[in-house]
């Protein structure tokens, strides 16, 4: 993967600036920031497909506040290079313990010995998570937006003896209306090319996937499910649970907004998505649903194992939007979240007027509850 230089500022909102840092656990990492060095630090970190960009509409109100605001392309993503899209390649680098390897190496990188919150959407969410519970002394509070976290996985050990697990999969695929789960459709081999070289083209794939995830689209009325049975995940929208002969591109596909939603959508004007259309456009998917692999493999559980038991003990946050599902979409990891998986949660903010982009569909209120939070 050849060098890339850092985004354009001339599709930046004013206050942010670009630059790739190289050296950062094997990659050459593109970082978005606002703010002074200096201030302190606020680590953004995005899910998936987004990137850095994603940040764009809370980082200059951040800063203004006195933060340095720093928001990477992860691994995998965007203009961020050193990582191997290659579907055969080893999936190590992608698990959880070097993403968080990673934004530590990112931290050491602008010569900081913490920083004041890790802060992640979506898939950014349980890496800023893992951050806090193995290195609190680096991320003393903890921003989750999106996917609650519902603590490290349990020792087989500790488990008391129960009935053989039913196959959630095989039992989704029986249903009367035969689905499949979305994380692991995008482990499948097929999945990159789909969505890559889809027939709508780029742009509108991801133009009718925010959509459908967004407050925007009448279907996403979440509600907790009663357990992790193939009857109950039937009841997501098709985005998590699809149908099984469709992939992703399909799916949305139906559900894609005319032109004049599309000119009346503010959270995401098409000049914005395009953004993400040509870095998607350029990359693929791969490097994103190689994260996914990693979870959906079992490969690194035993890794996180390590952890069992553990408890982010730093202040934390949970924000999400009010039309999310995924707030729901692992039945009970928001209770495990309360409850069990993190010791000083401040609050559990569910915005209204927000899908699952809550930090670029009401950036207003999602600036307001972190700087009320950071104090």
């Amino acid at each position: 993967m050849s060098e890339l230089p850092p985004l354009d500022a001339a599709v930046l909102p004013d206050g942010i600036r670009a630059r790739m840092i190289p050296g950062i656990n094997g990659l050459t990492m593109h970082v978005l920031e606002a703010g002074e060095p200096g201030a302190p630090c606020l680590l953004l970190l995005h899910g998936f497909p987004e990137l850095a960009w994603s940040w764009r509409k809370v980082m200059p109100a951040l800063a203004e506040a006195g933060y340095h605001v720093v928001a990477p392309d992860q691994r995998g993503y965007g203009r961020t290079t050193g990582w191997n899209a290659d579907y055969d390649a080893d999936l190590a680098p992608f698990r959880m313990l070097n993403l968080v390897r990673d934004q530590l190496g990112l931290v050491a990188s602008l010569g900081l010995g913490h920083v004041e919150a890790v802060i992640g959407h979506d898939f950014g969410s349980p890496v800023a998570a893992w951050c806090a519970l193995v290195r609190p002394d680096v991320f003393r509070r903890v921003a989750l937006m999106s996917a609650p976290f519902a603590g490290p996985p349990s020792l087989p050990e500790e488990a008391p003896p129960r009935a053989p697990a039913v196959d959630v999969h095989a039992a989704l695929a029986a249903l009367e209306r035969p689905r499949k789960h979305y994380q692991w459709y995008y482990s499948e081999r097929s999945a990159n090319e789909e969505m890559w070289r889809c027939p709508q083209g780029v742009h509108a794939f991801l133009r009718a996937y925010y959509h459908m995830k967004s407050a925007d689209w009448p279907g996403n009325k979440p509600f907790p499910l009663a357990g992790w049975t193939a009857e109950a995940l039937a009841r997501l929208p098709t985005y998590y649970v699809m149908d099984l002969g469709r992939g992703m591109a399909e799916t949305v596909a139906p559900e894609m907004p005319d032109a004049n939603a599309i000119a009346a959508c503010q959270w995401l004007p098409d000049s914005e998505l395009a953004v993400y259309a040509e870095e998607y456009g350029r990359t693929g998917f791969q490097g994103g649903l190689q994260w996914y692999r990693c979870r959906t493999t079992g490969l690194f559980e035993a890794e996180a194992q390590v952890f069992a038991g553990r408890t982010i003990d730093v202040p934390s946050i949970f924000i999400a939007g009010g039309s999310d599902w995924g707030i729901e979409q692992t039945p009970g990891a928001l209770r495990r979240m309360r409850e069990l998986a993190c010791t000083r949660l401040d609050g559990v903010h569910l915005v209204e007027g927000a899908g699952h982009w809550v930090q670029q569909e009401q950036p207003e209120q999602v600036i307001d509850l972190l700087l009320s939070w950071l104090g």
